[in-house]
Parts: structure tokens; sequence; C-alpha cells
């Protein structure tokens, strides 16, 4: 009965194999199988899609890659150090309450452009968030009013400018700011003079005497922004980062 068992083994381990999808090294079963190409489509024509996807208003690029330049290596020789030595000395909780304070702080423009735009649901959103964590959250020191379903919603006067039909104009990259186009640039300016003028919590007024409140907001924005210069690993960077802000500004605006 042995002798008949191993052929009749051998034979269905055949079967399965061959009727076994191939998979690929990436984990796909045959993921080109079902791609169709359109035999008309020729090289310059695919070059031309691919450069028409990526293409901006950047009249001013030779002294954007400068600027940008400029920023790389501001920020590998002089921010990131400087956040690295801030995470070492400061405990995670203080870095936490910190970033939790600042942010409270910008709700308020956020509110703003939020009533600019006739946005009622994110406007008692903003002001529900700076209620809470204002007074449950200690100044917003923490921040309850997440937990509580309350998040966060990012608006700028940029946004606004744009939500009336504003062109974003040429592409800019701000010196240490980064990203930014003729509009949003002027919509930045119009913010910080809001949070200034409202002077929420005292603050804006007490860092004019104390210069290291500005220098600490300024840390904190990079401790908490994820962005690495040289993280996308490609010689075209500079493109991308132009594309990805140009796209994500709108549909920011949009939604």
């Amino acid at each position: 009965m042995a002798k008949y068992l191993i052929p009749l083994t051998l034979l269905l381990a055949a079967g399965l194999a061959q009727a076994a999808p191939a998979v690929e090294d990436d984990g796909f079963t045959n993921p080109m199988e079902q791609l169709q190409f359109n035999p008309y489509l020729d090289q310059r024509e695919f070059e031309r899609s691919t450069l028409g996807a990526l293409n901006v208003y950047d009249p001013w690029e030779s002294w954007n890659r400068r600027v940008y330049h400029f920023n790389y290596r501001a920020d590998e020789w002089v921010l990131l150090p400087v956040v690295r030595g801030y995470r070492y000395v400061t405990p995670g909780f203080v870095r936490s309450g910190v970033s939790n304070f600042f942010s409270n702080l910008g709700d308020i423009p956020n509110l703003l452009n939020s009533l600019l735009q006739f946005k009622g649901k994110r406007s008692l959103q903003t002001t529900g968030r700076l209620l809470v964590n204002t007074t449950i959250g200690i100044a917003g020191l923490w921040d309850p009013a997440t937990r509580m379903g309350l998040p966060k919603q990012n608006e700028d006067f940029g946004q606004t400018l744009g939500f009336y039909g504003v062109p974003d104009g040429p592409y800019v990259v701000l010196p240490l700011l980064g990203p930014s186009n003729l509009r949003d640039t002027g919509g930045r300016v119009v913010d910080f003079v809001a949070d200034s003028q409202i002077n929420y919590l005292n603050v804006p007024e007490v860092s004019r005497d104390h210069p290291e409140i500005f220098a600490l907001r300024v840390v904190d924005t990079r401790h908490t922004t994820n962005f690495r210069y040289g993280q996308l690993n490609s010689p075209f960077e500079y493109e991308k980062v132009r594309y990805v802000y140009h796209e994500a500004r709108k549909l920011q605006i949009a939604e």
C-alpha cells in the first residue's frame, strides 16, 4: 500500500503547485497581469503627462532653490541640534504641555478664519476647544477637548483668501518657514498681526519683554513638525515638496 501512497502524494503536490498562483517578491499575486497599456502612448507623451502633473507656477525658482538650500542647512546645523537638545533636557510631559499651550494660542486665528469662511460647525468646535482647554486644561497645558470629541481644526488667512477666490500666485520658499506662495505669505502676516493684537492670555504682550517665549515657540514648532529635509531620498525633493504643498493647500481650501 505504501508504494502507491508515495507516487500519489507526489502527483497531488505537483498538481497543487501548478494550481497555486505565482506570488512575486512584494507579496502580490501577478499584479502586472491585469494592467492594460495604451499602445499609442509613446515616451514623449508619458514625459509630458508626468511633467504636467508636477507643474506648479514657480517663476522665482532660481531664488527659491537657494532659499530651500539655506533652509536645509539651517535646519541641519542649527534647528535640529537645538531640538535634540530640547528633547534631551526636557521631560516628555513638559514638552507635551508646552506644545498644548502654544496649540491653544493657535486656536485664536483658527476661530477667526473659520468665522470668516462661514464654517459654522468648525467655528463652534474651535470655540469649544478654547473654552475647555483654557479652563479645564489650565491655560491649554492639557488638551481634554480632543478626548471630548473636539479635534483641532487648522485654518489660516491664506485659506480664507483662497475661499474668496484669491489665486495662490507664484510659489515662494520663505527663509526658515519653508514652502508657501504669494497669497499664503500675505495670509501669514495677517495671522501674525491678529495673534499679537488679540493678546490672548497676555502671551503676545509678555513675549515682547521676554523673547525667550518666542524662541521656545519656534523650537516647539520645529519639534512638532515631522518633516525632515532629505527624508524623501530623491534628487527631485524640491519639486516633490512644491507639488505636495500646492495640492495640499487646494484640498485645505476646498474642505
